[in-house]
Parts: structure tokens; C-alpha cells; sequence
């Protein structure tokens, strides 16, 4: 039997890890704690399809931060769990409402219509976030046969714009969707950020609020793939474990996914690479500020920051730093920062800015 510390590779590195960029916290590898805890799940026999040590002790792990009733479901990645989420909290004739900029309905690839044959009723926002009053536009028509029905209201924490909800925005919108008859899920692909900048832990704005499920997000936070579907309240779904693995996300060998959501939960490491990200943004945000040509769009919260610029501007940036156009039409950029995003990318990255608007 091979001894996994003695096995030599012939994998060859095959891009410059000096290269950094403002992308995505998607382009950030994982981080060396979480391949660490990989590590010490590999080895001998674990049952299948999360009937393992890793995934026992993670649901442990989730009371502490979500409450005694929460379940996790760790799925692939946060479009599966999303989707699969909401599958199992709406009928086939169920509708979803959602902001217009929501990752659900933008970036998603038409998954929620397409795989879980749901409507998505979408409100227009200045800032990525839902209200009571903004719901209200799409929440009725529950008896109109002619009309897909509003069961939930999907929220993201934080928002596809950057933007926090503070834990009593959060409230009353549980409070107002579940006086209508609806629940609502939470898109956690970023909450460690969210509880970072709000300086809470995340139950303080999730059970703690009324939030029935939640997608607990983990790959843009140091995690080499994973997230995590949570159940919070049991009775607000139906047969999670079925519509998961009918949605194509279950994972064969589920502790590799657990154990790294164990590494993120166990020792706040979660909350330390967000509150580093988060930071970072705040750097190059307060950079920004200075230099004339360069408009902030959003409050800056989390990790992100949204800008205006001119065009040809942008361009010749994006061949030093890597970052994407938000609304090319308008020269509406977003730039990302990561859990191993340094004083120095931010640094260099804001001197290139000005190199770029003074030619």
C-alpha cells in the first residue's frame, strides 16, 4: 500500500503563481489550512455519501453557528446549492422573488428555470438589496392560476453589488415574506464577508432572524471546491437528501467536502480570511478615492469594489490585473479581493491605475 507522503508526481506546474488579479475570489487557490485538513481525511476507508466521520462531526459543527436544528447538506458547488435549495422549498408551480442582480437570476445560466423548473418574480434595486416595499411588487396573485405562485424570497448576504444587510433588514423581510406565506433562503456564497464587516456571527443574521435555508459558501473563501446547502428550519423543505441527489449533487465522497468546511468552521478560519479580504477592499478602495477619474459606485462592505473609469482606461488595466467589466456599456467595473490578496497586490495594482489614466 502506497504511503501518500512518500508518492512522487509527475504533475508539472503549469502557470506563474506570481501572477495576482482582481477577477474573482474564485481565482484564489485554496488555502493551505484547508489543503492541510485534506490531507488528514485521506486515508483508509470512510463510508460513502456522507455517512463518514467528517460529515457527522460537521453537523455538530453547524448547531454552533446556525442553531440545534440546522442540517448541512454539502453539495458541489453554490449554483447546485442553490438551486437544489430552493427546489425543496417550492412547489412545481412555485415561484421565487429575488432581486434583479442576484446571482440567481444573472449568473446562474437560467439553472433555476432550467433544472428546477422555477419562476423567478425579480425586483429592480439600487443596491442589490430587498425590502419589505420591494417584495410587495412581486408577492401576490397566490390564488391566480394564470400566475406562477410567490413561495420564497431569496436574499443574498452579501449582495451581488457589495452591499451588507444589517441583521434587522434581514428581519423584517423573514418577518414580512412569512406573514404572506412564503420562505426565504439565504445565498451565503459570501456570508463569511457579510459577518465579517458586520462584525457579528453569522447566526445574527440568519436563525436568529427567521432565514429558513441558507447556501453556506466555502470556495470563494479559501475552499478548493464545496459548499454547503443548511437547513434551518425542517419543516420549510421537503426531502432535502432526495431532491440533492436527483439535482446531481451529491458527493460520492462527501468527507473531502466536510472536512474542508470543517477546517473553515472550526478554528474561525472562515472569519479570519474574510476579515482579511474585506480589509483589502477597504485599502484599495480608500486608494481609489484619491485619484481623480475613478468613481466608487456602492458602498464598500465586503470584499468588493464597484468603480467607474473610463473605458480604454479599463482595457489597458486589464492587461496588467485581471478584473471584469460589471457594465461595459457605462465603464462599470468590479474588482474582488481575496483571502491571500496582499498590501502589496493592492499596491501595485493602484499604482497601474494611475500609470493607466495618465497616459
Amino acid at each position: 500500500m502506497a504511503d501518500a507522503r512518500a508518492v512522487k508526481t509527475d504533475a508539472v506546474r503549469h502557470h506563474d503563481p506570481a501572477v495576482r488579479g482582481f477577477a474573482s475570489d474564485n481565482y484564489a487557490g485554496a488555502h493551505p489550512e484547508v489543503l492541510a485538513a485534506l490531507a488528514l481525511a485521506n486515508g483508509g476507508h470512510q463510508i460513502a455519501y456522507g455517512e463518514d466521520q467528517y460529515t457527522d462531526h460537521l453537523q455538530r459543527l453547524m448547531h454552533s453557528h446556525f442553531g440545534a436544528t440546522a442540517e448541512a447538506f454539502p453539495v458541489f458547488n453554490g449554483t447546485g446549492a442553490n438551486v437544489t435549495a430552493l427546489q425543496a422549498l417550492t412547489d412545481r408551480w412555485g415561484a421565487v422573488i429575488c432581486a434583479e442582480t442576484a446571482h440567481i437570476n444573472v449568473d446562474e445560466g437560467g439553472a433555476p428555470e432550467r433544472m428546477a423548473g422555477l419562476k423567478l418574480l425579480t425586483v429592480p434595486t439600487p443596491d442589490g438589496k430587498l425590502t419589505p416595499e420591494l417584495i410587495d411588487r412581486q408577492a401576490f396573485g397566490w390564488d391566480d392560476e394564470h400566475r406562477a405562485m410567490p413561495q420564497v424570497v431569496s436574499i443574498t448576504q452579501n449582495t451581488e453589488l457589495g452591499t451588507v444587510y444589517t441583521p434587522d433588514e434581514i428581519r423584517a423581510i423573514c418577518e414580512h415574506s412569512h406573514e404572506r406565506g412564503m420562505k426565504v433562503h439565504l445565498d451565503g456564497a459570501r456570508i463569511s464577508n457579510a459577518a465579517a464587516s458586520l462584525d457579528v456571527p453569522m447566526r445574527t443574521f440568519t436563525n436568529a432572524v427567521g432565514v429558513d435555508v441558507l447556501s453556506f459558501g466555502g470556495t470563494k473563501n479559501g475552499m478548493l471546491f464545496g459548499e454547503a446547502i443548511v437547513v434551518i428550519d425542517p419543516d420549510a423543505v421537503r426531502q432535502m437528501k432526495h431532491v440533492r441527489k436527483m439535482s446531481m449533487q451529491l458527493p460520492s465522497k462527501m468527507r473531502f467536502v466536510s472536512v474542508q468546511l470543517e477546517a473553515l468552521l472550526t478554528r474561525d478560519l472562515w472569519l479570519r480570511s474574510a476579515r482579511h479580504a474585506n480589509t483589502m477592499a477597504q485599502r484599495l478602495a480608500e486608494g481609489v478615492r484619491g485619484i481623480d477619474g475613478v468613481e466608487i459606485l456602492h458602498p464598500v462592505q465586503a470584499n468588493a469594489v464597484f468603480a467607474r473609469l473610463p473605458h480604454d482606461v479599463s482595457e489597458r488595466l486589464q492587461k496588467r490585473y485581471r478584473f471584469y467589466f460589471w457594465d461595459e456599456a457605462a465603464g462599470d467595473v468590479r474588482w474582488m479581493c481575496s483571502f491571500d490578496t496582499t498590501e502589496e497586490d493592492v499596491d501595485g495594482f493602484l499604482q497601474a491605475l494611475k500609470e493607466e489614466l495618465a497616459r
